[in-house]
């Protein structure tokens, strides 16, 4: 378990910085779903971990809160990088 927490962990600023390497921003934004993947992998091990008794129902609170902090952020950068959505008539 600990081993997972800390492969999806790394691998969602690894993720990040491999797109930031691209040269597109759509392939950016391919990295910084992936990443998004990776919070969510990483929240459901969290999950897992409070549901086993491995963290406290507080632990996991202030884990997940910083993990959807770092979701929205993520979702955020996307759209960011999508550019305006032009209206549509």
């Amino acid at each position: 378990m600990t081993s997972q927490v800390r492969r999806a962990s790394a691998s969602i600023g690894a993720n990040i910085a491999e797109g930031c390497g691209r040269r597109s921003d759509a392939e950016m934004r391919r990295f910084l779903q992936i990443a998004r993947g990776s919070a969510s992998e990483l929240e459901c091990h969290l999950l897992l971990a409070k549901d086993l008794q491995f963290l406290s129902s507080d632990e996991f609170r202030g884990l997940e809160e910083k993990i959807l902090e770092v979701q929205r952020m993520l979702a955020s950068l996307v759209q960011r990088l999508r550019g305006p959505v032009l209206a549509r008539s």
